[in-house]
């Protein structure tokens, strides 16, 4: 029922708004900007394999948007959103994004994906539409020049050289695998993880890809066992990545096994079940049960306000602080100037540390990167706990 809500959602917030076309006063937009609102686009994986992160990073996305909507808008313009489906997929991310720049959108947020983000993001870096808080801590959208982008969250290399830290560190790990999908996403996360290892004179003991968008795993699993490895650190996305985890399991690999955040949290606990237990997953945002958090109470009630069945999570949660990053820097403009593209880049780079509740962000002229910060956190008993250290 949850998904069908949804999709009868996204329908709707691809149709015609308040603002989408022409304002009530009848005027003509500017870079998306009309009398009454202030639109914005989003081409996400709905459907498929990685629907779970599209429809959760757009739920987030619009808890902050109808949160300042609530409370009068920006400036008295509604924030409003646009929402296309590419399945994860480059060329329809790419289809998807041109015709949100012909529609006239100030910019576009909460892309997921690296493959799709490689592709989409040239083309509104030419039109000069900013691309913002994109699912992916790849470093192909962190480029000194790429002024358009703006990443919130921590890099994969970061998240990558944490996971080898605390193997390492915590655990005493020297056996380390890579398991990976098989694309630019695969491949960032995979040199991040050599880089950190070649920092410490350590090799893996084997890797192995699998193809994007499949369950094929199984063959890339035995690649893996024959490295006897102790930990297994995996690029992927939940459902495949909760293949491999089971039959992982199944043969007998005893091996701590150890996500990126993009793998999406809550997604592969539901497709894990009972086989969750003891699995890692590295975060960029805050715990979203921590209400001590200011951020994650607003957004726990802004959640709420939008779908009160909806569960905390940490993809919606780090499409709430998009969102919310939009509203604070559109509400730092000129109430009596119409705020443009270059208008709300410029207070980015110049207004130093932004707090957004107990999640601080901070850019430069050639720095498109909100935030550094990487947490941890294991399944145990069924439920996400965070953890400072690993342990067995």
């Amino acid at each position: 029922m949850r998904r069908r809500s949804f999709a009868l959602a996204a329908v709707v917030a691809a149709g015609t708004l308040p603002g989408a076309a022409m304002s009530q006063q009848g005027e003509a937009a500017t870079e998306g900007v009309y009398a009454d609102s202030i639109v914005f686009g989003q081409s996400a994986a709905l459907e498929g394999p990685a629907g779970e992160l599209g429809r959760n990073m757009n739920l987030g996305i619009r808890a902050a948007f109808e949160e300042a909507n609530r409370e009068g808008g920006v400036h008295g313009r509604a924030l409003r959103l646009i929402v296309r489906d590419d399945g994860y997929e480059p060329e329809p991310a790419v289809a998807n994004t041109q015709a949100l720049i012909e529609h006239g959108v100030f910019g576009l947020i909460g892309a997921v994906g690296t493959p799709t983000s490689a592709a989409a993001e040239p083309g509104a870096s030419d039109a000069g539409v900013p691309y913002i808080g994109a699912f992916t801590g790849a470093g192909l959208l962190r480029g000194p020049d790429q002024r358009y982008v703006v990443n919130l969250r921590a890099s994969y290399d970061q998240e990558t050289a944490e996971m080898v830290e605390r193997l390492v560190r915590d655990l005493g790990f020297q056996r380390i695998a890579v398991f990976y999908q098989d694309d630019n996403y695969g491949l960032a996360g995979l040199t991040g993880v050599r880089n950190a290892m070649d920092a410490l004179g350590m090799e893996l003991v084997s890797e192995a890809p699998y193809m994007r968008n499949t369950r094929a795993v199984k063959r890339g699993l035995l690649d893996i066992q024959a490295g006897n490895p102790q930990a297994v650190i995996i690029i992927g996305a939940y459902i495949p990545v909760a293949h491999f985890i089971r039959w992982a399991r199944k043969i007998g690999l005893d091996a701590l096994f150890v996500n990126i955040s993009f793998v999406g949290s809550y997604a592969l606990l539901d497709e894990l079940g009972r086989a969750g237990d003891g699995v890692v997953v590295t975060q960029v945002v805050p715990f979203p049960r921590d209400p001590s958090v200011p951020v994650v109470a607003r957004y726990q009630a802004a959640l709420r306000a939008v779908d009160p069945s909806a569960r905390p999570g940490f993809v919606s949660l780090e499409g709430y602080l998009a969102g919310r990053l939009v509203v604070e820097a559109l509400a730092a403009g000129d109430p009596d100037v119409r705020p443009t593209r270059e208008s709300f880049l410029r207070t980015l780079t110049e207004s130093g540390p932004i707090d957004l509740g107990g999640f601080t962000v901070e850019y430069g002229v050639e720095d498109n990167q909100g935030s550094d910060l990487v947490f941890l956190t294991v399944i145990r008993e069924g439920e996400f706990v965070p953890v400072t250290r690993l342990s067995r």
